[in-house]
C-alpha cells in the first residue's frame, strides 16, 4: 500500500523556503542600498570641506609688515690737518747752521771741579718716649745687666732714694687728716741723662716742693735710646705715706 503525501506538508516546506529567500532578497537590497550612497555622502563631505577652506581663506585679511631700513651711523668726518706755511728759501741766500758742540771728553781733557755747596740734612726729631715703651732704657748709676734687669734696677734705685730723703712728719705738721695720701711726680730725663720738667701734685703745696725737692736728687744717668739715639724719656713716679692720727 502506497503512503500519500499530504499537501499541507508540502506547501509548509515551501513556506520556509520563500521567507529565507526574502531574507536574503532583503539584505542584499539593504547591502546595494548602502553601497550607492556612501560615496555620495563622502563627496558631500569633501567637497563642503574644500569650500569652507576657501571660505575661511577669503576671510583672512592680508597684513603687510613694513621692515624699517637700519641706516648705519653717522662717521663724523675729521677735517684734514692744517699744515703750517712753509717758507721756501732761495738758494743763493745765506741760512745760518746750528752748529752743536760736542759734549764728549778726551783723556787728555782736564776736568774742572766747581765748588760743591754743602746741604745740611736735619735729623729726624723723636719726641720724648714714656719709660715703659723705650727700647734702650737709661742706666742708672751702679745698674747692671739686661735690659729687664736695668729697668727694674732703675726703679728700685729711685724709690729707696725717695724713701729715705722724703721729709715725712712735714705730713704731720700741715696737719691733714688720718690716712694714706699719695703724691704724684712727674719728670724726664733728657738726652743728657739729667733730670728735667718736674712736676708734682699732692694734697698741699708744701708737700709737692717737698717732692720736687727729692726728684732734683736723683743723680745723672746714662741717657735711654729709641732707634740708637739718645732721646727724652717720660717717668712716672708716685709717692705714697701714711698720716698718723
Amino acid at each position: 500500500m502506497k503512503s500519500k503525501k499530504s499537501s499541507k506538508s508540502n506547501l509548509e516546506n515551501f513556506s520556509k523556503l520563500f521567507m529565507l529567500m526574502g531574507l536574503v532578497l532583503a539584505l542584499l537590497i539593504t547591502y546595494m542600498a548602502i553601497e550607492f550612497r556612501t560615496p555620495e555622502t563622502a563627496g558631500d563631505q569633501i567637497a563642503s570641506y574644500t569650500t569652507n577652506l576657501q571660505d575661511d581663506e577669503e576671510d583672512v585679511p592680508e597684513t603687510e609688515q613694513k621692515i624699517e631700513e637700519i641706516k648705519p651711523p653717522e662717521q663724523k668726518v675729521q677735517p684734514p690737518p692744517v699744515l703750517e706755511e712753509i717758507e721756501v728759501v732761495d738758494d743763493d741766500e745765506d741760512v745760518e747752521e746750528t752748529v752743536i758742540e760736542s759734549t764728549e771728553t778726551s783723556e787728555d781733557d782736564e776736568v774742572v771741579i766747581e765748588d760743591i755747596e754743602e746741604v745740611e740734612i736735619e735729623e729726624e726729631v723723636i719726641e720724648d718716649v714714656p719709660f715703659s715703651i723705650i727700647e734702650d732704657v737709661p742706666v742708672y748709676p751702679g745698674c747692671k745687666g739686661s735690659k729687664a734687669e736695668l729697668k727694674k734696677c732703675l726703679s728700685s734705685k729711685i724709690q729707696k732714694l725717695v724713701a729715705k730723703k722724703f721729709n715725712v712728719d712735714l705730713a704731720q705738721d700741715l696737719g691733714l687728716t688720718p690716712g694714706k695720701k699719695r703724691i704724684f711726680v712727674m719728670f724726664k730725663i733728657d738726652k743728657n741723662g739729667n733730670i728735667t720738667n718736674v712736676r708734682a701734685r699732692a694734697p698741699h703745696k708744701r708737700l709737692e716742693a717737698e717732692a720736687k725737692r727729692v726728684v732734683g736728687l736723683i743723680p745723672k744717668m746714662t741717657p735711654g735710646k729709641q732707634r740708637g739715639r739718645p732721646v727724652g724719656v717720660k717717668y712716672s713716679l708716685p709717692i705714697t705715706f701714711v698720716v698718723q692720727e
